[in-house]
């Protein structure tokens, strides 16, 4: 039984963490009463309009270039019809059902606004096949993120015309099957559409802000175990963590820099592996880059990240259609629908993780050479030489990296024109999500090599007498790793320690370990 609460729209301003109730919980979705008035109030307006001899778009003509089209009375239930199935033109591999979800949840709370015209029956039968777990096959390719994630939602809506396939199994193995046929078994009727409706099921930004909405909540993750790794390397290199304390980042006062700064200095804390300043004993004065600016670079990523926030949050509590029901019984076109605000942020995010990935791999590197890992083993190798050690997860982590630059470029400075010139200049928003998503992804493995690096070294600073022992946080880490995966040894098949790794940090364990030694949860 699901015990998640349910998610009530219409009645508060949706949430990120709303959003992943719904596409990663199952969390139910309800309708409020007040929504559906005015959705009811809305689809009225629509109605008078059906009426009228004079022409409005989406209502009574066609679509895009061919807006100046009149279509009679008979042919319009004909016309929403069309336009769900010609729309419906993705291709390529499947979407993650968290995306579909996501959107899907988005894409009613648009039609629970009341500016969309829909009739309520609509926005119901939409709520119940998200509530049935029925999760339409969406692809990969086939938005370019202006009037909306066009193809995108229009597979999502073919569902509710008992058309399409869809998934109702959880397991990737299992095939996907006829909507009707998934629709008939959860007792959910087909809907035929009316005037307006096609078009408000699919004009909107929700699979960007659906994606967007999961990165930022992958992405306040990895940014504390960044802090995490980064300092887990520090002390494994026995460097110094003068550089974090407060009053010099308040001389810099960006906020995410201050609490990366705090987060590194609280992980450190009680290590008797910092070199730190002692009377008549010579120190390091300074580490490398990649050791003493990572709050510099980190917080800026948090910065970036913060700032997308911002973006999601207006968009989480904005009606995205066209033409839009104002309240005065106005019905209005308007842009608002093209993506630009969200395609940025995505772009912004996957530059801020490409470099978060990158310092990270600078760290790692350093303590594979002995010029300058501070008298570690060349490559951390347990016999340099007759073994390898971790010289090639340094190989995996920098060919990500590489990866990572690459889908860094931002998807929303292209355009290309469609719909005969009429949709001139596209945000290319859903893109620039698909690409963050795999830089996200990315961005987990390589931090999870970098800490199997620092844990591994601690092993052999162990067997140094002139060195104490580690800071509890990162002592808490170590043991963590070491419940699947050896200390030191010879040489063994490599890539599922690394996946190992990544499994501790994906699934929040590195995370709860670090708070736990600290006994207090990080910035």
């Amino acid at each position: 039984m699901n015990t998640t609460a349910p998610v009530i729209l219409g009645e508060a301003s949706l949430t990120i963490a709303d959003v992943v109730s719904v596409a990663r919980k199952d969390a139910r979705v309800e309708i409020g009463a007040g929504a559906l008035e005015r959705i009811a109030a809305s689809r009225q307006v629509i109605e008078d309009l059906a009426n009228d001899t004079r022409p409005h778009y989406g209502v009574s003509t066609g679509f895009g270039a061919l807006a100046k089209v009149q279509i009679p009375v008979e042919k319009r239930q004909q016309l929403q019809r069309s336009l769900i199935r010609s729309h419906a033109a993705g291709t390529g591999a499947e979407v993650e059902r968290e995306v579909v979800r996501a959107l899907m949840l988005l894409r009613l709370n648009t039609l629970a606004s009341g500016r969309t015209g829909v009739r309520p029956v609509v926005a119901e039968t939409y709520a119940a096949i998200l509530n049935a777990g029925i999760t339409p096959v969406v692809h990969e390719y086939g938005s370019l993120g202006c009037s909306g994630d066009l193809s995108p939602l229009a597979h999502c809506a073919l569902t509710l015309l008992g058309e399409g396939d869809v998934r109702v199994s959880q397991d990737p193995h299992d095939a996907p099957i006829p909507a009707a046929e998934a629709l008939a078994a959860a007792g959910i009727e087909p809907i035929s559409l009316v005037e307006k409706e096609g078009l408000a099921l699919i004009n909107g930004t929700d699979g960007m802000l659906g994606m967007l909405s999961l990165a930022l909540t992958d992405l306040a993750d990895l940014l504390r175990i960044a802090d995490v790794a980064a300092a887990a390397s520090v002390e494994a290199l026995t460097g110094t963590d003068a550089v974090f304390a407060a009053d010099l980042h308040a001389l810099r006062p960006h906020p995410g820099q201050a609490a990366a700064a705090a987060n590194m200095a609280a992980v450190l804390a009680d290590s008797h592996l910092i070199q730190r300043p002692q009377e008549g004993v010579f120190t390091r004065v300074q580490d490398a880059y990649s050791l003493r600016c990572a709050p510099q670079v980190h917080g800026a990523a948090r910065d970036t990240a913060a700032y997308a926030a911002q973006v999601a949050s207006i968009e989480l509590r904005s009606a995205v259609d066209n033409p839009v029901v104002l309240p005065d019984g106005r019905v209005e076109s308007n842009g608002n629908f093209h993506g630009a605000p969200v395609a940025y942020v995505l772009d912004f995010l996957a530059i801020a993780v490409a470099d978060l990935a990158s310092i990270s791999e600078r760290r790692t590197d350093r303590f594979l050479d002995v010029s300058r890992n501070h008298g570690l083993p060349p490559f951390l190798a347990a016999d340099a030489g007759l073994d390898s050690g971790l010289m090639i997860a340094q190989y995996t982590a920098a060919g990500i990296v590489s990866e990572l630059k690459r889908l860094a470029a931002p998807a929303s400075v292209d355009s290309i024109p469609s719909s005969a010139m009429q949709e001139d200049h596209v945000s290319m928003g859903w893109a620039a999500g698909r690409k963050l998503r795999r830089a996200i992804d990315g961005l987990g493995r390589v931090l999870a090599i970098e800490l199997l690096t620092s844990t591994r070294a601690l092993d052999f600073r162990a067997a140094q007498p002139e060195h104490g022992a580690p800071a509890p946080a990162t002592a808490a880490v170590h043991a963590l790793f070491r419940t699947e995966i050896s200390a030191p040894d010879t040489d063994s098949f490599l890539s599922p320690t690394i996946t190992a790794a990544h499994r501790f940090v994906e699934s929040g364990a590195v995370l709860d370990a670090v708070e736990s030694a600290l006994g207090a949860p990080l910035a």
